[in-house]
């Protein structure tokens, strides 16, 4: 029995179309999910659907079911949340969070689906993937109780990594964006905001996801003396200008970089993937996350979604694809 699915891919830099495609019968040890909701994670598929990966980073950029090469043509997304319609018993009609591009319908092997736990909403579920880069930001900054904490860049990563350390007590956490209208988010999820001209200085520790150059060079302007600045962005084929000169080296700061292919340094000997994703999704229990889905569309529009997103983000956050 042969099943049929449609998928999203990059037909080249700046495009995108749905094309069909013909599934097989899942195997021994094999799920069919059938879609729910997928998330677009703007800031990294944007680069892809500009085709702006640069090859050096091609392998290391491949997610886990991608088909296709970049620049294009390539199937690639990873924030899909769906039934299971076939496989093992103890899994058939759980809902599952799968690391799978935007497709209504696929096959995956069965230890690749996460089980949500009880009381996550589908809907929500498919910020895990910006959760999952989050959480292990703030493993790779390694905040300490009371700290003075500075997040600069306002996007779903961003105000995730802030509302995480926001939860260790004494901290003071502040989300700074050149958007004011970030500033109900930041309520919304427990922190202060402030636009880059009224940033507090002197924090303990800075964690930057704007994804703009300008954003790093602020992060050297409010971090304290010896303060960690840990980098959450990733600029694609783009060189960074950085003022390294002035007070960096006497203030003898610190530039980490963070990526979420590898479990932070601190966690690795004890967590994998597979145990990070479980934490992860239990802590999308909490109802205040909802504020960061900032629209949905229905899986037909996905193009111009896309389009729309790559070209004129607007107040984007976390835009939901319904299926």
């Amino acid at each position: 029995m042969q099943d049929e699915a449609r998928a999203f891919w990059v037909t080249a830099p700046g495009r995108g179309e749905i094309r069909a495609e013909v599934l097989g019968t899942p195997c021994d040890g094999e799920v069919l999910v059938q879609a729910l909701f997928s998330g677009i994670s703007r800031g990294t598929e944007a680069l892809v659907f500009d085709g702006r990966v640069p090859p050096s980073e091609w392998g290391r950029m491949r997610a886990p079911f991608q088909t296709g090469e970049f620049p294009a043509p390539v199937k690639y997304g990873y924030s899909n949340v769906g039934r299971v319609v076939r496989g093992p018993h103890e899994l058939i009609d759980r809902t599952v969070f799968v690391l799978h591009p935007h497709q209504t319908r696929f096959i995956v092997p069965a230890e690749a689906v996460h089980v949500l736990p009880d009381g996550i909403p589908p809907s929500r579920a498919v910020l895990a993937a910006n959760l999952e880069t989050a959480l292990n930001g703030v493993w790779d900054a390694g905040p300490h109780v009371g700290d003075r904490i500075a997040v600069i860049g306002g996007g779903t990563v961003g105000c995730l990594a802030a509302w995480l350390v926001s939860r260790i007590p004494g901290c003071e956490v502040e989300l700074i964006d050149i958007n004011p209208r970030r500033a109900t988010v930041a309520r919304a999820l427990g922190v202060r905001f402030a636009e880059p001209s009224t940033a507090t200085r002197d924090a303990d520790l800075v964690i930057h996801a704007s994804g703009a150059p300008e954003g790093l060079e602020l992060a050297l302007q409010v971090a304290g003396a010896e303060a960690r600045i840990v980098e959450l962005s990733w600029f694609g084929d783009r060189t960074v200008p950085l003022s390294l000169g002035g007070a960096f080296h006497s203030r003898r700061l610190t530039i980490v970089s963070s990526q979420v292919g590898r479990i932070a340094p601190s966690q690795r000997p004890r967590w994998d993937a597979r145990r990070r994703m479980q934490l992860v999704l239990a802590l999308l229990r909490d109802p205040h996350l909802d504020v960061l889905i900032s629209g949905e569309s229905a899986f037909e529009e996905l193009p111009e979604v896309m389009a729309t997103l790559a070209r004129a983000p607007g107040d984007t956050l976390c835009h939901r694809i319904r299926y």
